[in-house]
């Protein structure tokens, strides 16, 4: 009877933990094949695609392929005309500062879109760009001579965590469609995203959420990923909370307007999430390439979307909510900057140098990553908000002094903007 209790008060105790709890079946590293994700990878950031500018033979290249991949997953059309296309029309070529030709044709881009059909009420929106900047369009950080920008982090790798998902749900997951969309366009302005939702070739009211990859190739030794526009959604914080897998720590922001696609589908009303493993030095450079991505992190974050699609697969629509957008019009105006890049996956106070450009303020003040600006100025810099309120103060030839934390000190120097 003694040895018969304990078993009986450990089996209610199991009980009682899973009232109300749902289990998350993990995918098994085994279903996400690497290679895959690699070859995947590797012809989209091939130097035959020259950049995959929208509107370039190496964007046709691009999507020919993602169309092609859909095809041998299974997955039905839901372009235009029984294709897995829809074209588009983006804005005249810009002479620079803003001017617009006015001899030059628009560029037509193309989204590509396969639907994976269940025969359910809603579907899931899964997506990400795949364009790039060419051989150095507006918005290249590459200071030198014109070279091919293969974008494999940006959006290479998002394009390729696409696929696998589309994989891998086939069978599975199945109270929920799925439209996998690679958008292009993303890097002038979000046109190919934009377009779709105006243009949409399934029903709006029918959307569940949508959940959006760009850059989640070069996944950090800390493992943080960022999860963006989690107040889209009250369900999103709870799910994430849940989720447990490959050792991932996650950073979360609540603003459904960001630069990615997700903010076009956030705008007609559909719950939204963007993942996103962090800048980096590369970004926007020739030297983005696929070297330097960290295939087994694109795997994990491919198993922690996955989790999260399980852990909703049963919860029929999920209700919209509105955010207080980060991006609105009262943001500072700065005309300055430090030269750095800020490390956006920092949950701490300040602002985290991610990288420094030579020539700039901060590397001529011997900043360097992993420094954490505290103060500039007068303004005490505690998030990216007060960082960009802090450089607001100032013009170009302007001085002023930065405190920033090193090593656990705090040290300060002056800069000249």
């Amino acid at each position: 009877m003694n040895r018969i209790l304990p078993i009986l008060f450990f089996a209610l105790s199991i009980l009682i933990l899973n009232v109300g709890c749902k289990s998350i079946t993990y995918l098994q590293d085994s279903s996400i094949n690497v290679e895959t994700l690699k070859k995947d990878v590797s012809f989209l950031a091939d130097d035959k695609l020259e950049g995959r500018k929208i509107g370039t033979p190496g964007e046709r290249m691009a999507a020919e392929y993602i169309a092609k991949r859909f095809k041998g997953l299974g997955l039905k059309p839901m372009g235009l005309d029984g294709t897995y296309h829809q074209e588009f029309l983006g804005l005249p070529p810009s002479h620079g500062h803003g001017s617009m030709s006015t001899d030059q044709k628009p560029p037509t881009g193309r989204n590509v879109i396969g639907y994976l059909d269940n025969g359910a009420a809603h579907t899931v929106i899964i997506g990400a760009h795949y364009d790039h900047l060419g051989y150095g369009d507006f918005g290249s950080l590459h200071t030198g001579d014109p070279e091919i920008h293969n974008g494999a982090d940006d959006n290479a790798s998002g394009v390729a965590a696409m696929l696998m998902l589309a994989e891998t749900l086939k069978g599975r997951n199945t109270s929920n469609n799925y439209l996998f969309m690679a958008f292009s366009g993303e890097e002038k302005g979000l046109w190919g995203s934009n377009f779709f939702c105006k243009n949409p070739t399934l029903e709006v009211a029918k959307m569940n959420y949508m959940l959006n990859m760009d850059m989640v190739g070069r996944l950090k030794p800390e493992k943080t990923l960022a999860i963006n526009g989690v107040g889209t959604s009250p369900k999103w914080k709870g799910v994430i909370k849940k989720i447990k897998t490959d050792g991932i720590n996650v950073v979360t922001s609540e603003s459904g307007i960001g630069p990615s696609d997700h903010s076009s589908f956030y705008n007609i009303g559909v719950p939204a999430i963007h993942f996103f493993t962090g800048q980096h030095a590369d970004y926007h450079k020739p030297s983005d390439d696929i070297g330097k991505l960290n295939y087994n992190g694109i795997r994990a974050v491919v198993r922690y979307m996955d989790a999260i699609i399980t852990m909703l697969d049963d919860d029929g629509k999920l209700a919209f909510t509105k955010t207080k957008d980060d991006v609105k019009t009262d943001t500072p105006r700065f005309k300055v900057t430090l030269g750095v890049m800020p490390d956006y996956l920092y949950a701490g106070k300040g602002m985290r140098i991610d990288g420094v450009t030579e020539d700039r303020p901060a590397a001529k003040a011997n900043m360097k990553a992993g420094d954490v600006v505290v103060k500039m100025g007068d303004v005490d810099v505690t998030d990216m908000n007060s960082y960009m309120e802090g450089l607001s103060k100032f013009e170009k030839g302007d001085e002023t002094e930065v405190w920033y934390m090193r090593d656990g000190e705090v040290v300060k120097v002056r800069v000249t903007f």
